[in-house]
């Protein structure tokens, strides 16, 4: 088993949200062994478990009662909580009542959100479980790879190119038939599926609902509603643009990463190992940085903000690094080998616009880091390994 970098609290319920296939079963069986004794585990996708709950959500009450008269119960493990809100006021009162810790996962936060369900005011963590990063990957890393394929566990698994196009494909008409058909999340399924791979062209772009409407031959408020659709299950993360009092004009739609690149890749219909050089090769190279960035925050637990920014000129910064008691770091991220004079000028001018002083920092692949009039020029795991204090 990969060693991830999620750490579990010794005692506190939490939540574990994340999409599916990242590994939140298995990190749980790990943590929170099933044949352990002091460990109860309920699985909402096996079909009996679910419909004994839905039916009988007070059951859970009963059975923690019968378990802690037999012996010690440590941990109540619930798997896809979301498929039924209600058992969380089931938890939240074992909790109060009983003193029973839960370690609760789900794929959506969708229904919940949808159903107003009880989040536990605050009685429980909440932690998210990524698709694999390159500490976590350690000798087995491959930057060209995870270009290619992502870095979902259940794809990497997989020996042959075959095998891993066969995945990522299943991997999408799963997602379309358990997390939007089954979860009635949408009323009609065609639109939404007309509007996937228009919206997996746009990641990494700057948000234009009216465009993607028009692409996708639908209306922008189904866009609209439908990038939330993303969001909520976990499909995707916002980058919002920079807010300041910037002297220049700046664009404030956001933009949208796709959590994978080898989901991506398979929503944009083309699974054909990526070229060096290419533009497509440095366009996933942007969003493999951006999607680390996000990752490793989430597991070091970091208050950093990421941001965006584009001014009217069209000068534009790839990642805003804020975090208190720290200066904001400016992120160019270039996948060549060698950066040019043209890139260390044009992050130079942008920085004049900043009310305060910024670091200045371009993120590529070169071996050795060195400075250039002020900038930064660093290897991309140097450069992340100092952003985020790993």
């Amino acid at each position: 088993m990969i060693h991830r970098m999620l750490k579990p609290p010794k005692s506190n319920s939490f939540f574990l949200f994340g999409a599916r296939a990242t590994g939140k079963t298995t990190w749980l069986e790990f943590h929170f062994p099933p044949e352990d004794p002091t460990v109860l585990w309920i699985d909402l996708l096996r079909a009996d478990d679910e419909e004994m709950y839905t039916r009988q959500p007070d059951r859970l009450f009963q059975q923690i009662e019968q378990r802690k008269r037999g012996g010690k119960l440590n941990w109540v493990v619930i798997d896809e909580v979301q498929k039924i809100p209600k058992l969380l006021d089931v938890v939240h009162r074992s909790i109060q009542k009983q003193q029973q810790a839960f370690a609760l996962s789900g794929s959506s936060a969708r229904k919940l959100k949808r159903g107003q369900a009880n989040l536990l005011a605050g009685r429980a963590f909440s932690f998210r479980m990524h698709p694999l990063v390159h500490i976590e990957l350690g000798h087995g890393f491959d930057l060209d790879e995870s270009l290619s394929w992502g870095s979902l566990p259940v794809v990497l698994e997989e020996s042959s190119e075959l095998d891993r196009k066969r995945g990522l494909k299943s991997y999408v008409q799963t997602y379309l038939k358990e997390e939007i058909l089954s979860e009635q999340l949408v009323r009609k399924i065609d639109p939404f599926r007309q509007f996937l791979p228009v919206a997996a062209q746009s990641s990494g772009s700057i948000l234009n609902f009216s465009r993607i409407a028009r692409e996708a031959n639908i209306e922008t408020k189904s866009v609209q509603r439908y990038f939330e659709i993303l969001e909520d299950t976990l499909i995707g993360h916002y980058l919002p643009a920079y807010h300041s009092s910037l002297r220049k004009q700046q664009r404030l739609s956001p933009k949208f990463y796709f959590f994978d690149l080898g989901v991506l890749r398979a929503l944009e219909g083309d699974l054909n190992p990526v070229s060096p050089q290419s533009y497509a090769y440095g366009r996933f190279f942007e969003h493999f940085v951006v999607l680390e960035c996000i990752r490793l925050r989430d597991y070091l637990e970091r208050d950093i903000k990421f941001s965006y920014l584009k001014l009217k000129n069209g000068f534009e910064v790839d990642l805003i690094l804020e975090e208190k008691s720290k200066p904001t770091l400016l992120v160019e991220i270039k996948s060549g080998t060698r950066v040019g004079h043209e890139s260390v000028k044009k992050l130079q001018a942008i920085s004049k616009d900043f009310p305060t002083p910024c670091k200045l920092q371009i993120w590529c692949q070169e071996k050795q880091p060195r400075l250039q009039e002020e900038v930064e020029i660093l290897p991309w795991q140097l450069a992340m390994k100092g952003a985020l204090d790993l």
